[in-house]
């Protein structure tokens, strides 16, 4: 959506309330020293196009600039016209005691959106902000020949040339963990978090705790099949927002409506004929949520 709305706008101005001295030296925006230097680079560059990258959206500026934003657990990006608030602005409803807001846009301007600690003024009159309650998020320039946390990601799961075959290599590389954290591990298969693992299971008929070397070959293909098809889904539906995520026009994504086992502890499952219940148990330090019954654990 991103893409559709960006590419060919100017970025006229960089605003941020991130800072304090426990980032110092960090190569991050929320390291004052360090976002005088971005704003600097930034000011006057043109975007040019914006994509992902696991879980990392990528605004590429020109061949050797690029702004990485990761929205960790809280963080969403907005896009609208906003104000800058003076002392005797009139603010939308909870809106009272920030200083930017959205203009007009209903959407824009629940509450839920008003935690703005970025705001990139572009060129068409609009802003490109970033809305992040707990600041967790993290901002930096990647510049050309920069070496980057992104190397060090996995392939992507919706790309064509990604079959069944690197799949299974890939996840063989950890033979004796379990199944979940596998899928989650962003070294072996960029994208895939918490709520889609969850879903990709239950999908595929298998225990989280399952270890990857024991699985039977027609479970994993089965899990590498729901992978791909599971997050098509999402994407279709404009992705999660049963947390903080929001679409750039300030409106929830609707995959939560169809989930099947996440966060359905003590239900019944969904599963035709299945008669289980939704179970929830930590593994790897993350939640996860299985049918007692249906999914097998090997």
């Amino acid at each position: 959506m991103l893409n559709d709305l960006l590419p060919g706008r100017k970025i006229l101005d960089v605003w941020s309330s991130y800072g304090g001295v426990i980032h110092r030296g960090k190569n991050h925006i929320k390291n004052k020293k360090y976002f005088s230097q971005f704003r600097k680079k930034v000011v006057g560059e043109k975007i040019e196009s914006v994509n992902r990258r696991g879980k990392n959206v990528l605004i590429h500026l020109n061949k050797n600039k690029t702004i990485l934003v990761h929205m960790k657990m809280t963080g969403h990006l907005l896009f609208g016209k906003y104000q800058k608030a003076g002392a005797e602005t009139k603010k939308p409803e909870g809106w009272e005691k920030e200083p930017w807001f959205p203009i007009k846009n209903k959407a824009l301007q629940d509450p839920f959106n008003r935690f703005i600690r970025l705001v990139f003024t572009l060129s068409n009159g609009k802003h490109l902000v970033l809305s992040d309650v707990r600041k967790f998020a993290k901002v930096c320039l990647i510049e050309k020949g920069e070496k980057t946390d992104l190397d060090d990601l996995g392939p992507e799961p919706l790309d064509k040339n990604f079959n069944f075959e690197i799949f299974k290599t890939i996840i063989l590389h950890r033979p004796n963990s379990p199944i979940k954290s596998v899928l989650m591990d962003q070294g072996l298969i960029a994208g895939i978090g918490n709520i889609y693992s969850d879903e990709i299971l239950w999908l595929s008929g298998i225990h989280p705790e399952s270890r990857v070397s024991k699985a039977p070959e027609e479970k994993l293909k089965l899990i590498f099949k729901n992978i791909k098809l599971l997050l098509a889904k999402g994407i279709k539906f404009k992705g999660d927002s049963t947390s903080d995520y929001r679409n750039p026009d300030g409106i929830r994504g609707a995959f939560q409506y169809h989930h099947k086992v996440y966060q359905r502890k003590g239900e019944k499952c969904l599963k035709k004929g299945c008669g289980g219940k939704i179970s929830r148990i930590v593994v790897g330090g993350r939640s996860a949520h299985f049918c007692d019954r249906h999914q097998k654990k090997y």
